[in-house]
């Protein structure tokens, strides 16, 4: 199931901009009816427009000084109507933008803070591995080496080998340290 792969913001924000193409036409209609959102609200941006489209055209066709005539006010407000839908489905399209955008980032900023914590969280652990490997060392430097034992134990074993065979045992018991030491050496 590919449900937790699709972007359920996503379906919502195409939801809202779905929505507002019916809002902005009642938007239209209200504006059409209501006298004061068609004298306030409607006619001066229409007729704003207007004078910025009819100069411009007037510029390119290489009239400069022509007088633009305004509107009638069914025209001005029809066309102020259909600015406010197109202006109402703009705002809201660029509204789900905005917000599409500041949700991405937050998800940047949340995986890079987790990130940041795993790396945190390895460099720690790498301190403390470092710190055993250290003592782990200092306890093998401290120990003697098995080659330095056995050579110990061989020097005793001569050592004791001289003794036996320049001084006879007086006791029992170093009679039986030097059969030993004989058997040990055989």
């Amino acid at each position: 199931m590919v449900v937790g792969a699709f972007p359920m913001a996503k379906l919502l924000y195409l939801g809202i901009r779905q929505v507002s193409k019916p809002l902005a036409n009642r938007i239209k209609e209200a504006a059409r009816r209501s006298e004061f959102f068609k004298t306030y609200i409607c006619l001066p941006p229409a007729q704003l427009y207007h004078w910025v489209e009819m100069r411009t055209k007037m510029r390119i066709m290489g009239f400069r000084g022509t007088v633009i005539k305004p509107l009638n006010e069914e025209a001005a407000a029809e066309l102020g109507a259909e600015l406010l839908g197109e202006a109402t489905i703009f705002i809201v399209g660029g509204g789900c933008l905005v917000l599409e955008y500041w949700r991405h980032q937050a998800q940047q900023r949340h995986k890079e803070e987790e990130q940041r914590a795993a790396w945190d969280a390895m460099q720690d652990e790498v301190g403390r591995l470092a710190l055993a490997l250290e003592a782990l060392q200092a306890q093998v430097q401290a120990a003697p080496a098995h080659s330095t034992l056995e050579e110990l134990q061989a020097q005793m074993r001569e050592v004791r080998a001289q003794l036996c065979a320049r001084d006879p045992p007086d006791t029992p018991q170093a009679a039986s340290a030097c059969k030993v030491q004989e058997s040990a050496q055989a």
